[in-house]
């Protein structure tokens, strides 16, 4: 190969992570951007309760139970292809969504979105392990890829916000479509196919057991958080450790097994990954609060708050960049450990406040919490890419994502979850409510903004006082099990990552 050839090879691999970076973007962008629109579905559709929490959670659900699987399919079928059919089904789908006029219908396309979204995930992180195969490129690569997830996380309220004040609910499913036309096209002339080179045969049963496992785990989560602890919750939960020992039991036994679950044996490898799930658990949960903090205490408008997060995801961006020069200093374990107590430091700078704090405590929180999940996540990826042979890089892909969409699902679950709990015992409302009212506002701080809305000046600004010191409350308490599970998280990588 000539020098004019290399640079060019060298030139298009990073147009084709370009390419690369579009459902990434895309998946995290949905990941927040429908939070905002909920208002104005109820309004629209109408749905029951229950319809309301399926449409919000069976993307989730479905995303988090298919990946696996998806990856061991585009490690067969062909992982460019599975990701330019993803990119179709998801595009279509979303567009349907943005037109369907009742409820049920919006839950199915929510499900099919998320089955469409599972093809997108782990092809996209595989791909990059086989397109940058010299190590501090695939560094590069991968820091930018991470940062993909928090700029899209960011940019949801943004876009949805400016997207909700100027047309109907159904316009934040169309973002899909010209984020994803580029893909198709782009797709085809630059991504290479790749697969592995003896894939193992078709497991349906493996297929089943790993989406009732993932399925019945995220809901169990989710359902605890919301309700608490019932029979259908524990019934779930059983149901997804039941299938998930015998879906290990399973892959141990195959010649040639769905997903390798030997690879957790290794502890560079098993470490990484949950200090992957942690770090999003961190910043999940962290943008549970400041975005309600934002909007329902501060008074800015989605599009405000989200633009307060901005330099949060500037130095995430950077600092995963940064880590690229760092680890030929120090060590991969080194590196994940300083990310996740900065973490940790991000969660104490909200405690240290007395309350939810200020806009500016705020920024400053979230601008070091993103600067440890873009160290964390970076050399994290990196190592589960690095630590299993290239062959096996869209099932390594997968549990990255799982672990990914579990962090999330947990972030909100858990810390969402309690700060709802602290806040429903912590609210005192006062005399002169109805039973609706004081039903509605004793659940949430949105409940209790929209009622206070309803009231008189002097009834409704003490509802409001009361709400708000119930929901400050709460985050003190969140933010300091946000700091003892990063702490932990902390002291985990340095014993599994010693030898990264």
């Amino acid at each position: 190969m000539t020098i004019t050839e290399a640079a060019t090879s060298a030139k298009l691999r990073w147009v084709a992570l370009a390419v690369l970076m579009l459902p990434v973007l895309l998946v995290a962008i949905d990941g927040t951007v429908l939070a905002f629109a909920v208002p104005k579905i109820s309004e629209a559709l109408s749905p029951t309760g229950a319809e309301l929490l399926w449409i919000v959670d069976v993307y989730a659900l479905v995303l988090a139970g298919l990946l696996v699987p998806m990856g061991s399919l585009g490690d067969r079928f062909g992982r460019r292809r599975m990701l330019l059919i993803g990119a179709t089904g998801f595009a279509a789908i979303s567009a349907v969504a943005a037109f369907v006029p009742t409820a049920g219908a919006l839950i199915a396309a929510r499900a099919a979105m998320g089955f469409f979204g599972a093809m997108l995930m782990p092809a996209t992180l595989s791909l990059i392990r086989n397109i940058f195969t010299e190590a501090n490129e695939r560094r590069i690569a991968i820091a930018i890829w991470a940062a993909g997830f928090s700029g899209g996380a960011a940019l949801g309220p943004i876009v949805g916000g400016f997207l909700l004040e100027h047309f109907w609910w159904g316009s934040v499913f169309l973002i899909a479509v010209p984020i994803l036309l580029p893909l198709l096209i782009g797709g085809l002339k630059l991504l290479p196919e790749s697969r592995d080179p003896n894939p193992g045969p078709i497991d349906a049963l493996s297929t089943l057991l790993v989406l009732t496992a993932m399925t019945s785990l995220v809901w169990s989560i989710k359902s605890v958080a919301i309700y608490g602890p019932s029979l259908p919750v524990a019934a779930a939960f059983g149901l997804s450790l039941a299938t998930g020992v015998w879906f290990v039991r399973r892959q141990l036994g195959r010649p040639v097994p769905m997903l390798d679950v030997r690879l957790f044996a290794n502890p560079v490898f098993s470490g990484s990954v949950a200090a992957n799930l942690l770090s999003l658990f961190s910043m999940v949960g962290f943008l549970f609060f400041v975005s309600q903090h934002l909007q329902l205490v501060s008074g800015k408008s989605p599009v405000e708050a989200g633009l307060v997060l901005l330099p949060g995801l500037a130095v995430t961006v950077v600092a995963g960049l940064v880590v690229v020069r760092l680890v030929r200093r120090f060590s991969p374990g080194t590196l994940v450990v300083a990310g996740l107590l900065l973490n940790a430091v991000g969660y104490a700078v909200v405690m240290v406040s007395g309350k939810a704090g200020s806009d500016l405590g705020l920024l400053i929180a979230f601008a070091i919490l993103g600067a440890g999940v873009g160290m964390a996540e970076t050399i994290s990826n990196d190592l589960i890419l690095s630590s299993v042979p290239a062959a096996k890089a869209g099932a390594a892909s997968a549990i990255s994502e799982t672990a990914y969409e579990v962090g999330s699902v947990l972030g909100t679950a858990v810390l969402g979850g309690l700060l709802t709990a602290i806040y429903r015992g912590g609210v005192v409302l006062p005399e002169g409510l109805t039973a609706q009212q004081a039903a509605t506002a004793g659940e949430t701080l949105g409940g209790a903004t929209d009622v206070a809305s309803q009231l008189p000046a002097g009834l409704g600004g003490q509802l409001l006082a009361s709400a708000q010191a119930a929901f400050d409350s709460g985050v003190i308490v969140t933010s300091a099990i946000g700091l003892g599970l990063m702490i932990a998280a902390a002291v985990l990588a340095r014993i599994t990552l010693r030898r990264a």
